[in-house]
């Protein structure tokens, strides 16, 4: 698709398209826009019967570098925001490879410079493999564009990506350090440890959620989409905070909404994702710095899982607990028996003193 434009160094309007993701660009030599038009629809029709040599352009193929350009813009205007993201990062750690290696033409790209690229970053197998997929979409591209006639990420060899448990469970040592240490993020990590909700649910919590009268916690669990009842530990409810404004926040720095399409106030994922990296963060520096195994924030509701288990709360019992009941999204889930599954909750080790 071509466009005209005005250049600040001329008095006429320029036209510019792509051919074969190369960018080219022609003065018109009209002044009035309309007369330009006609010109463009002209330089259109040419291109498209492939006569270039009329305008001076060439058949010549663009540089890897104008490909990649070419290829992000066009990822901008079809995906979504996030995918455009994610293949932008790709590609900026990609273009510090090929320059490092001085890779200038799109044909010259082959099987072992995706290789190299491979043991050229510095990240996890599974990330790796990442990447060559994002680049095997971008070569995809190219034989589309008839730029190149193979794509060169299909035949890479992927490193071997090892299973590893992520969400592993927390002992006893590993939660007395996480809190000794936790600072600010002391109350958030108790929520996620005595109530089993997901990061992101806690996350999202107002103290509108939250009925002290009951000790019971109501909120909506994203990934199901379902209405949950949680009942509350004593120790939890100590922890909390009471006079606070029901739309106020739980947890301030995490919290973030946006209006959707219809109108609705939801969570604005994109952003929360980001947030909840910084407990995260803290969490890991603080099991890292205690030379302790890695674990994740799905950690602290595994381990709440475990210690329901090691209580001998029945498995059915648990699985309504952390929201794992499946029925009608107009039903608000609640345990059969709030007060019996709260005296299985209050048995659960204190590893939070409440200090900041």
């Amino acid at each position: 698709m071509s466009t005209l434009y005005k250049r600040p160094d001329s008095k006429y309007y320029w036209w510019t398209g792509r051919h074969k993701g190369k960018r080219l660009r022609k003065s018109t030599g009209m002044t009035q826009k309309h007369r330009a038009e006609k010109v463009r629809a002209h330089i259109d029709m040419q291109i498209a019967l492939g006569n270039l040599g009329e305008f001076g352009f060439t058949n010549s193929q663009p540089t890897l570098l104008e490909f990649m350009n070419y290829y992000l813009t066009l990822v901008s205007e079809r995906k979504s925001e996030s995918t455009y993201s994610i293949t932008r990062g790709v590609l900026r750690k990609f273009k510090s490879y090929i320059v490092e290696k001085g890779i200038r033409d799109l044909a010259d790209i082959k099987v072992r410079n995706i290789n190299g690229y491979i043991n050229w970053l510095n990240c996890s197998p599974k990330t790796k493999k990442n990447h060559v997929n994002i680049l095997s979409l971008m070569f995809d591209e190219a034989i589309r564009d008839e730029q190149i006639k193979t794509n060169p990420s299909r035949l890479a060899m992927l490193p071997k990506v090892e299973k590893v448990i992520r969400h592993r469970h927390l002992n006893d040592d590993d939660l007395s350090i996480t809190f000794e240490n936790a600072g600010e993020w002391e109350l958030y990590f108790a929520v996620l440890l005595y109530t089993g909700l997901r990061a992101g649910d806690a996350a999202m919590l107002t103290y509108g959620n939250i009925d002290f009268s009951q000790n019971v916690i109501t909120t909506l669990v994203r990934k199901s989409r379902r209405v949950h009842e949680f009942p509350l530990s004593d120790h939890l409810v100590s922890l909390i905070p009471k006079s606070k404004d029901d739309n106020e926040p739980l947890f301030p720095t995490l919290y973030v909404t946006k209006t959707n399409s219809v109108g609705e106030i939801v969570a604005d994922e994109r952003i929360l994702h980001y947030r909840i990296g910084i407990p995260r963060k803290r969490f890991q520096m603080i099991l890292k710095e205690a030379d302790r195994p890695k674990a994740t924030l799905h950690s602290f509701r595994v381990t709440f899982n475990n210690l329901l288990l090691a209580e001998k709360l029945p498995i059915e019992d648990r699985q309504s607990l952390m929201a794992h009941s499946s029925s009608k999204t107009t039903t608000v889930y609640t345990h059969p028996n709030l007060e019996l599954a709260r005296d299985y909750i209050n048995k659960l080790p204190n590893y939070s003193s409440g200090k900041k």
